[in-house]
């Protein structure tokens, strides 16, 4: 038997990767669209002001850019996916290109408004998954010293949701030190990563989004039908 025999593979729906496929989408002229999320309801939320800026920065770089109120968000499974926040966040969800997401370190972790946003988002509908192939950064504050705790949570989340988390983050130790009173964040070092992050997560949405189709394609799934993939996918049980 030769070293090539593959005889667990059903040769019509294996496919071996190639550099043509790849390069060979031709870009897309509008703008990329990037969905911001932030994890705190507080007046004056230094998670919605650190996304805020983001925001500012992705449109000065070209992108369009929605943010999301989790204000009036309800808890996942409180209410039918048929709420109007729900659909809102969804809607949005399936517009985007890329997210980022900016979470508060609470007791070590994301916020629960956080991670709510985050569980309302679908893993599917029907056989199509809509966070599939959308390019994600992740950023955190905290109200004391510098950590990465809820970025790191942010990271499994983006890998489980199937999205090309950029390599870069931030994480704003002492928020409430890094805005001034007109809630516009100080020239620092951190603000410098907030430009970084946002220039890469321009960048590499710009290479990915026409190619996502493509880059996310799977023998598994070729060699189910749709039908059977939907009800695979959304199987109440395991």
């Amino acid at each position: 038997m030769s070293e090539h025999d593959l005889p667990n593979i059903d040769p019509n729906h294996f496919d071996t990767p190639s550099a043509e496929p790849v390069f060979a989408a031709r870009p897309s002229a509008h703008r990329p669209r990037i969905l911001l999320l932030y994890g705190s309801l507080r007046a004056r939320s230094f998670s919605r002001l650190t996304v805020e800026e983001a925001a500012r920065l992705l449109e000065v770089m070209g992108a369009e850019t929605r943010i999301f109120n989790p204000r009036g968000l309800p808890l996942p499974d409180a209410e039918e996916a048929s709420h109007p926040k729900v659909q809102e966040l969804r809607e949005l969800a399936q517009w985007s290109e890329g997210m980022v997401w900016c979470s508060p370190e609470r007791h070590g972790a994301m916020t629960g408004i956080m991670k709510s946003q985050i569980d309302w988002i679908p893993l599917s509908l029907g056989a199509v998954r809509p966070t599939q192939g959308k390019t994600l950064a992740v950023m955190q504050v905290s109200g004391g010293s510098q950590s990465f705790n809820a970025v790191n949570q942010l990271r499994v989340l983006g890998r489980w949701m199937r999205m090309v988390t950029i390599p870069n983050q931030s994480s704003v130790p002492k928020a409430f030190m890094e805005f001034d009173e007109n809630d516009r964040m100080k020239p620092s070092p951190f603000y410098d990563r907030i430009v970084d992050v946002m220039e890469e997560l321009v960048k590499f949405t710009l290479l990915v989004r026409d190619r996502s189709a493509y880059l996310t394609d799977r023998y598994s799934e070729r060699k189910e039908s749709a039908e059977e993939l939907s009800k695979r996918v959304n199987q109440r049980a395991i």
